[in-house]
């Protein structure tokens, strides 16, 4: 599956610094990971300070899937909010999960410290926000719901998001949200496993997998195996294609990315920017002054229909920012299209499918997959001893 279009903003920014061999023998490892974006990253980076033999493997260059396609917008918050979740997965499940994804970004943060990633991260202040009248009963309750489960939330008048450049009519401020560069710190991530003794190998297509007594034996393209005792699949919307269960509607989804501002809008100094549509448009600044937008998703049907539109979606994209944001000139410099997935729920999946094999997934779907990944860096230690856990419990298989 073709997961983004050729022209993403990130890997243009970042020159790759470090590149990894396409696997030339056959290999008996504890873990193997396949996938190597953020998601196969993180799970790489904690279980190889579990002191766990890995080898990660990747069907193209590492980080070049949705990775390289991501925005980045940290956020506790999922695609679907809180009072709304509650009604769907109950209230302690709904409310952990937000208090999940809060933690996720802390987490991340220390990451980045330890590895000493130069990947931008900035924490913000996260503007949930209306533009039409009907939606305004509906943002309230979600603040409502919020503030009485204890979440810091402030309610934003439209007078308050005229300060900061944006016509709406009213928003929800949260506290805790952050940004930063996907692809620069899934490298540096990647980087520093190697060093900690993680194999890593690209361009390196696992085409099955065999059970025996004792091993999962994975098949490579090119003919080579790897023995392992657990395979964890971090192939996010990759996973349809070795999963029964459908558990993710895939999506087509379209970025672009502004020039470099000599002085970035006050606004987005300090704040990342989401609204009540459906499907909803977000904005966020970069560490070079550029303001990036996202929206205008649509059902996926295949990598070239998504792409052809990609034209018409920066229109439609610019059109929508101006509506928002009509003091601020975004001159376009980058555009792109991606594939994301959303769940019934708006949660991850974690976990085994099967109880009976060693096969574990951690699939971050929705615009949260960056903290749902660092959620499940959480659990894969559990999971693949086979001990109680809420989160494998909350995001299983077959819920």
């Amino acid at each position: 599956m073709k997961l983004r279009s050729t022209e993403t903003f990130w890997p243009i920014k970042n020159s790759m610094n470090q590149s990894y061999p396409s696997i030339g023998s056959n290999y008996e490892t504890s873990i193997l990971i396949i996938g190597g974006g953020i998601t196969g990253a993180l799970i790489a980076y904690k279980l190889s300070s579990e002191g766990k033999k890995i080898i990660l493997a990747d069907r193209r260059d590492v980080c070049n899937g949705s990775t390289a396609g991501s925005t980045a917008l940290l956020q506790y918050e999922v695609d679907i909010p809180l009072h709304e979740l509650i009604k769907i997965r109950g209230r302690k499940c709904a409310v952990d999960s937000y208090l999940n994804g809060k933690k996720a970004i802390f987490d991340l943060r220390k990451i980045c410290d330890e590895i000493k990633s130069d990947c931008g991260f900035e924490f913000k202040k996260s503007i949930y926000f209306s533009t039409v009248i009907k939606d305004l009963p509906y943002l309230k309750n979600e603040f409502k719901s919020r503030k009485e489960n204890g979440f810091d939330v402030n309610w934003l008048t439209k007078y308050d998001l005229k300060k900061l450049g944006l016509n709406a009519l009213a928003a929800i401020e949260s506290k805790t949200a952050a940004v930063m560069d996907p692809y620069r710190f899934a490298l540096d991530l990647l980087e520093y496993c190697q060093k900690k003794g993680v194999k890593i190998f690209d361009q390196t297509n696992i085409t099955s997998i065999e059970y025996t007594k004792d091993k999962a034996i994975a098949h490579t393209e090119n003919k080579f195996t790897i023995a392992a005792d657990h395979v964890i699949h971090c192939s996010g919307y990759e996973s349809t294609e070795t999963l029964s269960e459908k558990v993710v509607d895939l999506k087509s989804t379209y970025a672009i990315a502004s020039e470099s501002f000599e002085n970035l809008p006050s606004g987005f100094k300090n704040a990342i920017f989401w609204d009540t549509s459906s499907p909803y448009f977000y904005f966020r600044a970069t560490d070079d002054n550029r303001i990036i937008m996202g929206g205008g998703d649509e059902e996926f049907k295949d990598a070239k229909r998504r792409d052809k539109l990609i034209p018409k979606k920066e229109l439609f994209l610019l059109k929508h920012f101006k509506k928002r944001f009509p003091d601020f000139n975004f001159k376009l410099d980058y555009s792109w299209a991606g594939t994301f997935g959303e769940t019934k729920d708006g949660l991850p999946y974690f976990g085994k499918p099967d109880p009976d094999k060693n096969e574990h997934y951690v699939l971050g779907f929705g615009g949260n997959g960056i903290t749902f990944s660092a959620m499940g860096m959480n659990s894969v230690l559990d999971s693949i001893n086979n001990k109680e856990n809420l989160d494998l419990e909350y995001y299983r298989f077959g819920r």
